[in-house]
């Protein structure tokens, strides 16, 4: 039995991928680290620029760089870093659309800029209570910008970023598996995974992988753990067998 909050998104190559919600304490967490790096930051800023005179220009640079640090910093970070701030990286937990995809520069600064709202009226308190009550355990910023906080999926590191093409050779382990019980509606879905699971998510691209591995495997005879260490090597060499079967 478990407690965890799911939700459960439809992709693209017809396999549902079950992911889990980030709660209020990871986040709480999370956020914590965070502000505490970002005040680090303004204290190092205002000693570098020296501020207590009453040069004006000063100032006004400051508070320019205040506000760049307080929302430039999540939005930096979670674009370059797949959805992971500092804090979130700490805690285990990242942030990504609705469909599952990576978040990008405009989602991120949307959420972010609404991060003004859930902080009201001090302490994050309008962001908690939404992340309580809302089913989908989403603040303000999430829902505006269509956004889960999701838990890490610890995975292998991901294969470079390449299309992907069935090998061109006759003597591989996967030449001798017998894939014809598997349909042309089932290859046709794991060659849509392989050729764009370099643009996924990690755990989405993990989960999917178990998944349709998870899913096909019992239909193949011949198949081991020493010619398919991964779920990935076994959809690749299926999908080989079966084009080179035509």
């Amino acid at each position: 039995m478990t407690f965890d909050d799911r939700v459960t998104i439809a992709t693209p190559e017809g396999v549902d991928l079950e992911i889990v919600l980030a709660g209020l304490g990871s986040r709480f967490a999370a956020t914590l680290l965070d502000l505490t790096i970002q005040f680090g930051a303004i204290i190092a800023l205002a000693m570098a620029l020296g501020l207590g005179g009453d040069n004006g220009y000063v100032v006004a640079a400051y508070f320019v760089l205040v506000f760049l640090v307080l929302f430039g910093y999540d939005i930096v970070f979670e674009t370059w870093n797949q959805g992971r701030t500092i804090g979130k990286l700490a805690a285990g937990i990242r942030v990504v659309r609705t469909s599952g995809q990576p978040i990008n520069f405009l989602t991120s600064a949307v959420r972010n800029l609404i991060r003004i709202v859930d902080f009201l009226p001090a302490f994050y308190a309008v962001g908690m209570i939404a992340v309580v009550v809302t089913p989908k355990n989403q603040r303000l910023g999430d829902l505006a910008a269509n956004t889960y906080v999701v838990r890490e999926r610890r995975v292998q590191a991901a294969v470079p970023a390449q299309g992907w093409a069935p090998p061109a050779t006759t003597e591989a382990p996967y030449m001798a598996w017998d894939v014809s019980a598997v349909t042309a509606d089932e290859v046709a879905t794991v060659r849509r995974f392989l050729e764009r699971r370099h643009r996924l998510d990690a755990g989405a691209r993990a989960q999917l992988g178990w998944d349709l591995g998870t899913r096909l495997r019992a239909k193949v005879v011949g198949v081991t753990e020493h010619n398919a260490p991964t779920p990935e090597a076994f959809l690749e060499g299926l999908a080989a067998a079966k084009s080179a079967r035509g």
